[in-house]
């Protein structure tokens, strides 16, 4: 099928431009309605159905959506997380305080790891009341939030960009890890299943691993909607860290066996 967005004999260049504005323009549509359907795309992009399948093929290698019968979902799964937009206003005030009491767990002088999770970044709010600090992060939202901040040195950690993620992720970030020190680890995780972290992507659970190992102390942030979840990739046990920090929204069993496994666990009280 030819259409005014793959005309046949167009010049290469074009072709390649319509498809990125296609891709563009698919991107949004999914995260804004969360979910499309794919004949909907080819009747209204006017390419055919083999066109779109690759399109939704390339957005979700990209992290953008996951392919579901029929057409494409941005809601979060075992093997999707979600848009950033879904994340960022998910527990949104769950995340503050998880940030808030994370952050009394600092000491003037540490160097810090950061990783790209949302909670994480609402922790970077919170870092200059307990400069001087070194942050390390793979988060470009939190390298933005912090590259002028007073009292903080930071340290970005590069690698191949993951627009979807709007963060560094996979071998080549987690050899920058493999680089440095750092006093602690403030770290959250897509789910919690059975005592173990999961997460989406083996880029992320290669990376957060290299994180883990660089860090003298380890926390995780999760807020209780993490343990009804599940993921696709099997990151680390519970145990491996040192603290969890949760809300009070989590079922008391599940605080009980965390700390039967020798692990701390903050319960932060809604406010």
């Amino acid at each position: 099928m030819t259409g005014p967005e793959n005309p046949e004999g167009s010049d290469p260049g074009d072709r390649v431009e319509a498809r990125e504005r296609r891709r563009r323009r698919i991107r949004d549509l999914v995260v804004a309605g969360g979910f499309v359907r794919a004949a909907d795309l080819a009747d209204d992009f006017d390419v055919s159905l083999m066109t779109v399948h690759r399109d939704l093929d390339f957005l979700q290698s990209q992290g953008w959506l996951r392919k579901v019968r029929g057409g494409a979902t941005a809601l979060p799964s075992a093997q999707f997380h979600g848009s950033v937009a879904e994340r960022m206003t998910t527990m949104a005030q769950t995340k503050q305080r998880l940030a808030r009491a994370a952050a009394r767990l600092l000491v003037p002088g540490q160097t810090v790891l950061l990783d790209d999770s949302t909670t994480c970044l609402h922790l970077t709010r919170e870092l200059t009341e307990h400069a001087p600090l070194t942050v390390l992060t793979n988060s470009l939202p939190a390298i933005t939030a912090l590259a002028k901040e007073p009292g903080v040195s930071l340290i970005a950690l590069g690698g191949a960009y993951f627009p979807a993620y709007d963060a560094f992720m996979g071998l080549h970030t987690a050899d920058s890890v493999a680089a440095f020190r750092a006093d602690v680890l403030f770290m959250s995780t897509t789910a919690v299943t059975r005592g173990r972290c999961y997460h989406t992507s083996p880029e992320t659970v290669q990376v957060k691993r290299a994180m883990m190992a660089a860090a003298t102390r380890r926390v995780l942030l999760a807020d209780h909607t993490k343990f009804t979840r599940d993921g696709l990739y099997a990151l680390a046990p519970v145990a491996d860290f040192d603290v969890v920090v949760v809300d009070d929204g989590l079922a008391r069993e599940e605080v009980r066996a965390m700390r039967e496994g020798g692990t701390e666990v903050l319960v932060v009280e809604r406010g």
